[in-house]
């Protein structure tokens, strides 16, 4: 017998109350905040305000959107608003205790101090992209959500999502290869020209 509590039946298809939502995808919203910018001390606020907003709307009502889309559109407005209201730069992700959380047990330092080189380049070619652009970018790339459940959870017609995503990749893509190849290095004197 299923758990019928945090369910609503409004007419038609079960709805998902915000309790529901909460257990089921409040580790997903915490990571999508994260990867939208949101420093660490504030991802706590944002969840909540997620969930609060989540209960607002009546919770999750099934359709063309999934549970995890339909989130993520209310914590990139979360994100959004929060950004305009307090209108101050955003501190960096905490990229270590990422690199911590995944690193295997086993690991050497050296390997742990690599992924969390590369967590951090990760970090900052997504802070480049415009947050219409890396919200699409995360959903696609990173959480495996289709095309057509991203159109349906931010509301934006599906040609929107193809485009985005596409410039997306690219602007990614560039500013990785920016951070890998690092800052230029001076030439050896040998090599300089001299006039």
């Amino acid at each position: 017998m299923t758990d019928t509590r945090h369910t609503a039946k409004r007419d038609g298809p079960q709805v998902l109350d915000a309790a529901r939502l909460f257990r089921d995808h409040a580790e997903f919203v915490a990571n999508f905040a994260v990867r939208l910018g949101v420093g660490r001390p504030e991802v706590d606020d944002v969840v909540q305000e997620v969930f609060l907003v989540a209960h607002r709307r009546g919770g999750f009502v099934p359709g063309p959107a999934r549970p995890t889309t339909w989130l993520a559109e209310i914590t990139l407005r979360v994100v959004s608003a929060g950004r305009r209201r307090l209108r101050r730069s955003r501190e960096d992700a905490d990229t270590e205790a990422v690199a911590a959380a995944t690193a295997q047990g086993g690991s050497s330092p050296g390997e742990q101090a690599e992924t969390s080189e590369a967590l951090r380049r990760v970090q900052q070619a997504l802070d480049t992209l415009e947050e219409g652009k890396r919200a699409v970018f995360i959903l696609f790339e990173l959480e495996g959500e289709s095309c057509e459940a991203i159109a349906a959870g931010l509301g934006i017609p599906i040609g929107t999502v193809y485009s985005r995503l596409h410039k997306a990749r690219k602007q990614f893509m560039e500013a990785h290869a920016r951070l890998v190849a690092g800052p230029p290095r001076p030439l050896p004197r040998s090599q300089t020209v001299t006039s």
